[in-house]
């Protein structure tokens, strides 16, 4: 089987600066399969890249390298790692951008990237994407052992991924990710809306009350508000047709809050335990 290595960036989707990669790593290992996750990641937002990451590179074959460019620190003296979570391999600086993996699965080995051997001969001090992370893929994509690239680190840098809170007949999350449709992705999952004990709830956030969990959007009419979960089993705030974010005016980090209703509040929703 031929190595994988993705590509996520928050480059944008017609930049140059992808080709680029792409050609330091063709120029080293010809024969590899390249993959772009995105190249969409918002300018320098690293809570999202890391989201994108969670969701995204589990479902690669194991021993994929996944190389993620959302790096603000660029040229400073962060640091940039190899890090193995799961079965799956990462290159990235390390600002935060590989937590959300990390905070589901402990690394299993962590190296920082100091062997110069392995980049390109004097690399930019604002590319760092090309000239040091894409070499040590293709090296690694090669066969190199990856104990060569630098010494071994202990933990990674971690963003803070608060959890949801219970409190009695309410349960407390936020908007952890706003998606490319401006759907609201939030923190809450099947199995905190489960330790409610019914599917009687009623999803707040923003001033606004969503009466029912529905099982899709098209269960929706067009310009409706309404909560689903996701294809990841999370909570989500949709407008059918439209942006929540955007009409809203929601950013990640808003609070959401579910609760019971009250027991003349009625019930038209399906049972979300079912979807």
């Amino acid at each position: 089987m031929r190595p994988l290595i993705t590509l996520t960036t928050d480059f944008g989707p017609s930049s140059p600066y992808v080709a680029q990669m792409k050609g330091v790593i063709l120029s080293l290992c010809r024969e590899v399969d390249l993959v772009d996750i995105t190249h969409a990641i918002g300018p320098q937002n690293v809570r999202e890249g890391a989201v994108v990451l969670a969701d995204a590179t589990p479902r690669f074959p194991a021993g994929a390298i996944h190389v993620a460019v959302v790096d603000p620190g660029v040229g400073t003296a962060r640091r940039l790692v190899y890090a193995e979570i799961g079965v799956q391999r990462y290159l990235a600086p390390d600002n935060g951008l590989l937590s959300f993996l990390a905070s589901r699965e402990p690394p299993r080995q962590i190296v920082i990237l100091e062997n110069a051997q392995f980049w390109l001969p004097q690399p930019s001090r604002t590319f760092h994407g090309r000239d040091i992370l894409s070499p040590v893929a293709a090296h690694l994509a090669g066969g190199l052992d990856p104990v060569e690239l630098g010494p071994p680190l202990d933990q990674i840098e971690m963003l803070p991924w608060p959890r949801p809170v219970k409190s009695g007949e309410t349960i407390s999350g936020e908007v952890l990710y706003v998606d490319s449709f401006g759907n609201l992705i939030t923190n809450l999952g099947l199995d905190d809306l489960a330790a409610l004990g019914t599917s009687a709830t009623v999803v707040e956030c923003r001033g606004r009350s969503i009466e029912s969990v529905v099982p899709t959007y098209g269960a929706a009419a067009e310009g409706e508000l309404i909560a689903l979960f996701d294809s990841q089993g999370r909570l989500e705030i949709a407008i059918a047709g439209a942006s929540a974010a955007r009409t809203l005016g929601v950013r990640v980090g808003e609070p959401v809050i579910v609760r019971l209703k009250t027991p003349d509040a009625g019930q038209n929703s399906e049972d979300w335990r079912e979807i």
